[in-house]
């Protein structure tokens, strides 16, 4: 039998502990992501419902098909900054007549849904999981523009958002465009190079320049609607392909679009699965408060996959990493999932021959983040950790199936960047509020910087102030305590979001099902698998 057991005990003190900790933290995340559901605030929000208009993610409700669920992305994006949480965009996946779309909805509550850096950051992540997934787009566009405060920001790398359209569409990926508002300046080149173009009556308002700087530069006088309006660009400029008499009408002529792309998935969805043998509610307690603590990821595994069912690969070797098969939703994956934290030499070459073996049979990888990084210490420098840890960067970076990652703990030093961090572009990644990330932990950046500071006080033969050292070390270690956390990672998009643990399964199912609308493939390269 390859089910896995559980020694999971929900009636002990520990688990009601990790429990209570875990709500605690999602409690705030929770918190966050309202400030971006609230948008602009009622004010705002009371403005737009004046003029008739839908909210975006009202929009969004209505384009997807009923009863299917939106995986919003990024959806902390600016946190921590001086933009609105949210970065006034609303990104994500859902289904669209039955075909897995790349959505996005600019939020004209939040400064007329101008876009600022973190806008922008956002929407070309967006561009990126939707071309390489093989994801229609659908862009759902109200926005003034570039937030000119912020140019020096915007300006330059913002055209990769135009770039990125016209990329997509070479690569036989469809766009959409539906204007429900402003789309002016830079913002004209959306719809202008989208492959549908759907705009709503006396509404959309697409033009270079409006009507104030024609005045300036030409001293033409015109309206918007004779520049830019929807019926001229219907009826004369032809930019528009489909003209809707409201917004409503404007969601349904989308869904109609999207309805006749011929779109095909390149592999079908497997069907209904088996659910694990053990409540998903119970993950709230596995990870201990303490990241110092170790926990058995095997009782993550055992409530994500289907049926609870596990082969494991090289059980006795490496034990610090826990290797093995197992399906999610229907999806065959490989999984790699941190036991003890420490990555040693056995766990590294064990990892980079199961992800050639991966790449063997095109299934794609799940690594599930609790790393503290390599083993460090004269034992294992000799013993060549540098080189084993170097194997499996190496099989992470040539890999090419597709990779999803989880932070569910610690994730310090290379050994994030081993585990599939951010820089070596997992498909999608993931973060519970549980799970920190940085070069190393606080206490230790905190004593190694000690360390420097006494070696060179005492090579210039001068006393050391420990009262200063004290004070250093405090502050050193409250400011990377406060940037490692999930919170402060996703505002800068160093993950697609922070999810609640019990949402774990879903959102993963979600992600391999729009991943297999691209074919999925292994790296070969000529050799067959090397026993590391």
């Amino acid at each position: 039998m390859t089910v896995l057991g559980t020694a999971l005990d929900p009636t002990s003190a520990e688990y009601a502990e990790r429990r209570t900790a875990m709500l605690a933290k999602l409690a705030e995340v929770e918190a966050a992501h309202g400030k971006a559901v609230a948008g602009g605030g009622e004010k705002y929000t009371a403005r737009h419902r004046a003029r008739g208009k839908l909210l975006a993610r009202e929009r969004i409700e209505l384009l997807l098909d009923p009863d299917t669920p939106f995986l919003e992305l990024s959806p902390l994006a600016a946190w921590g900054s001086d933009y609105a949480v949210g970065a006034s965009l609303v990104t994500g996946i859902g289904v669209i007549e039955g075909v897995e779309c790349l959505v996005t909805a600019n939020d004209p509550t939040v400064r007329g849904g101008a876009s600022n850096p973190w806008t922008l950051k956002k929407a070309l992540r967006a561009n990126e999981i939707a071309y390489a997934n093989r994801l229609p787009v659908v862009s759902l566009v109200e926005s003034g523009g570039a937030d000119l405060t912020g140019q020096k920001e915007i300006f330059i790398p913002g055209g990769a958002l135009f770039k990125d359209l016209t990329r997509l569409s070479a690569a036989g990926i469809p766009t959409v465009a539906v204007v429900f508002g402003n789309s002016t300046a830079g913002g004209a080149y959306v719809p202008g190079m989208s492959d549908h173009v759907i705009m709503v009556k006396e509404r959309a308002k697409v033009f270079l320049g409006g009507p104030p700087l024609v005045k300036m530069a030409t001293g033409e006088e015109s309206d918007d609607e004779s520049l830019g309006g929807a019926e001229m660009h219907a009826r004369t400029s032809g930019l528009a392909d489909y003209f809707a008499v409201d917004e409503p009408d404007a969601l349904r002529q989308t869904r109609r679009v999207v309805a006749r792309l011929n779109w095909r998935k390149a592999q079908p969805d497997p069907g209904p699965a088996a659910p694990p043998a053990y409540d998903e509610d119970e993950l709230l307690g596995i990870v201990p408060g303490d990241l110092k603590a170790p926990f058995d990821p095997r009782e993550v595994i055992a409530r994500i996959v289907d049926g609870s069912d596990f082969d494991e690969f090289k059980p006795l070797y490496g034990p610090s990493l826990a290797t093995g098969w197992a399906e999610l939703h229907g999806y065959p994956v490989g999984i790699l999932a941190n036991a003890q934290g420490v990555l040693f030499s056995a766990e590294s070459q064990k990892a980079a021959q199961f992800i050639q073996l991966a790449n063997q049979r095109d299934i794609p990888l799940l690594f599930l983040h609790n790393t503290t990084g390599y083993m460090v210490g004269k034992e294992y420098e000799q013993g060549g950790i540098i080189k084993h840890g170097a194997m499996m960067i190496n099989a992470v970076s040539n890999s090419r199936v597709p990779h999803l990652s989880v932070l569910m703990g610690a994730s310090y030093g290379a050994g994030h960047y081993g585990m599939c961090g951010r820089a070596y572009d997992p498909r999608f990644l993931f973060a519970w509020p549980s799970a920190k990330s940085a070069v190393m932990g606080p206490q230790q950046l905190a004593g190694v910087l000690s360390i420097v500071a006494r070696a060179s006080a005492a090579a210039k033969g001068q006393p050391y102030d420990e009262e200063a050292d004290a004070g250093l070390r405090a502050m050193v270690e409250q400011q990377i305590e406060s940037e490692s956390l999930p919170m402060f990672l996703s505002g800068r998009l160093y993950d697609d979001g922070v999810i609640d643990p019990r949402d774990t399964r879903t959102v993963l199912g979600l992600c391999l099902s729009a991943l297999h609308t691209a074919p999925v493939e292994g790296a070969r390269g000529g050799f067959g698998v090397f026993r590391l």
